[in-house]
């Protein structure tokens, strides 16, 4: 049986008690006193059976998560693009018994609709001993990182999580002393999770923005594309101490791979292929297949079958089900799952073909197209709209989107108002074009194809960067 993760952490704090274990832009924190703040954070926790968290980048939140994780108290991870009535929803079926936020958050919660107490991590503290978890504890209720609609609430283990760290463990390079780079907010699990490994590893996280932990010698670097690209575009570098990066969201093209690698010479460039129910699937190293379906060789103990055209996997690092009304539904069935990834196998590789539905990845978060057209038509005088995605050399990609309107439409500005007050900003379109008619294939189906080039030579910039600069606060 793989150790859990806290446990891990635990260990680490007795073999390295004087070494820095996390840094953020505030303060450091050595490990000895990061897990003293943990077990106390841990009894003030023990009882519960689930904590909401809304966390940012800073060591509270990491102290709140560790701590409910060596409780056995299942996180509800909240993330700050939800909406007021997702986060009502979120909170309905999870039913926690505390939320918690770092004194920094707590203006964000309130604004997005949550009127209850809002705990820290410090005034949780108690004395005593928490009860402890065991591998079939509940360890996350996450939130999949669509942007719109009805929220999907994903439950893992801990044994799940134990499994995935030891794939990280034989996989990556990362041991005691190093500096590892997490520029991301923790609300991102990609972030958050490398963080937290990190700290089973004896190894430094490094909150702090990302080229400020680049110049400070960090070692690898949890990374998504759209930060590789702030990388290549801040006019520094290069960094040869890092010797690996950690990349997950949207395929990682080809060219972007090769401006990084010019910064970072002496990085190996690992892009891994996975989902929030599925864990890791593959991966890959370098500066990436010349094919661009490529999504490299499966992680040791995955298993891959093609049905229909649609990936399933199988590993010990699946999730357990969603969080409905009605407990835990839809599953992996016979240890199999798919999230609907159309693919195909050739041994141990894998190739990706996209969703079977037009979800479109933006900057590691799910935008679902559906929703921006039901936003668009439920306008007066829209008569039909059309959103799809355009490549985005920062974001990945970025959704676009097409009316047709009659008379009684109103003006422009007022169609974006109405987008910026019914949708989260990752799901605000980067261009809106008004057309007579959308383009139609012979079977009168949308044409994708003649719509993205329709929009693909005429981009808006104003709201282009209203929206993204909304995604990353």
């Amino acid at each position: 049986m793989s150790e859990l993760l806290a446990e891990r952490i635990a260990r680490c704090a007795a073999e390295y008690p004087d070494a820095t274990a996390v840094l953020s832009p505030r303060e450091h924190v050595g490990y000895r006193d990061f897990w003293s703040r943990v077990t106390r954070t841990a009894a003030g926790l023990d009882g519960m059976n689930r904590v909401a968290v809304l966390p940012t980048s800073d060591i509270e939140s990491l102290v709140v998560v560790a701590a409910a994780m060596y409780a056995g108290v299942s996180i509800v991870l909240l993330h700050r693009h939800l909406m007021p009535e997702q986060l009502t929803r979120v909170l309905e079926l999870a039913k926690p018994s505390a939320v918690v936020a770092s004194p920094q958050q707590h203006r964000r919660l309130r604004k997005i609709g949550y009127d209850g107490a809002i705990h820290t991590a410090a005034g949780l503290e108690s004395e005593g001993s928490p009860a402890r978890a065991l591998p079939e504890t509940e360890l996350l209720v996450g939130i999949t990182s669509g942007t719109a609609g009805e929220p999907k609430l994903f439950v893992r283990n801990q044994q799940s999580w134990a499994a995935t760290l030891d794939r990280s463990d034989a996989t990556f390079d990362i041991g005691a002393r190093d500096r590892v780079s997490t520029p991301g907010v923790l609300d991102h699990t990609h972030f958050l999770y490398g963080a937290l490994h990190a700290l089973t590893r004896g190894a430094t996280v490094d909150l702090r923005p990302v080229v400020e932990s680049l110049e400070d010698g960090a070692t690898q670097l949890y990374s998504v594309p759209t930060i590789a690209w702030d990388i290549v575009r801040s006019g520094t570098g290069p960094f040869p101490a890092v010797r690996e990066v950690l990349s997950s969201a949207a395929r990682w093209p080809r060219t972007g791979r090769q401006a990084l690698q010019a910064m970072l010479p002496n990085a190996s460039l690992v892009h891994f292929y996975g989902a929030s129910e599925l864990s890791f699937v593959s991966f890959d190293r370098g500066l990436g297949d010349t094919d661009e379906n490529a999504a490299g060789e499966l992680f040791d103990g995955v298993e891959v079958d093609i049905r229909d055209g649609l990936v399933f996997v199988r590993s010990n690092m699946l999730f357990d089900g969603y969080l409905t009304d009605h407990g835990i539904a839809d599953g992996p069935v016979d240890g199999w799952m798919s999230v609907g990834d159309r693919g195909r196998a050739l041994g141990n590789q894998l190739q990706l073909f996209g969703r079977a539905s037009e979800m479109l990845i933006r900057a590691g978060l799910n935008v679902e197209p559906a929703a921006i057209e039901a936003a668009l038509t439920a306008i007066p005088g829209i008569a039909e709209a059309a959103c799809i995605a355009i490549p985005d050399p920062r974001m990945g990609q970025a959704p676009a989107a097409a009316i047709v309107v009659d008379e009684t439409a109103p003006a422009t500005d007022e169609i974006w108002r109405h987008l910026r007050t019914t949708l989260p900003s990752p799901s605000i379109p980067v261009q809106l074009r008004t057309l007579p008619t959308l383009p139609r294939t012979p079977r009168g189906k949308l044409d994708r194809q003649a719509l993205a080039a329709l929009l693909a030579g005429d981009r808006g910039t104003g709201q282009r960067a209203d929206a993204e600069d909304q995604l990353e606060r």
